[in-house]
């Protein structure tokens, strides 16, 4: 799974053995223009997961490769850093709930800004 998020927008895309699904949003009033482009990162992550759920892309107990392209936010996810960004830990909260619900198996893998495909979106 590849992220990607600004102020204005979101982005996720998911590989599965079959397929590869591309998937992008405009932010709500809520967060329009309100957002950081790191908390925005943090929405799509979380709504990206949460839409393969909904859609059966992603199963109880899968094994999901989530790449991440900025060193801050890997150390945040992978348990090795921490955030002073309130928005960004509540949004981490929601994440983990969702990890644990549906007892996600994670794996998180820092990769360069030139191979991250949710760039592009």
């Amino acid at each position: 799974m590849f992220f990607d998020g600004n102020s204005k927008r979101i982005a996720w895309i998911i590989h599965t053995n079959n397929s590869t699904i591309e998937q992008e949003r405009e932010h709500p009033e809520i967060y329009l223009d309100k957002v950081t482009n790191q908390e925005s990162k943090y929405i799509a992550l979380h709504v990206g997961i949460f839409w393969g759920v909904g859609r059966f892309l992603i199963k109880n107990k899968d094994t999901i490769k989530i790449m991440i392209d900025n060193k801050t936010m890997f150390d945040h996810l992978s348990g090795n850093g921490e955030s002073s960004d309130d928005f960004i830990k509540m949004r981490t909260h929601f994440i983990t709930q969702l990890i644990e619900k549906r007892k996600l198996k994670i794996n998180y893998e820092l990769i360069s800004s030139g191979k991250y495909l949710a760039l592009k979106l």
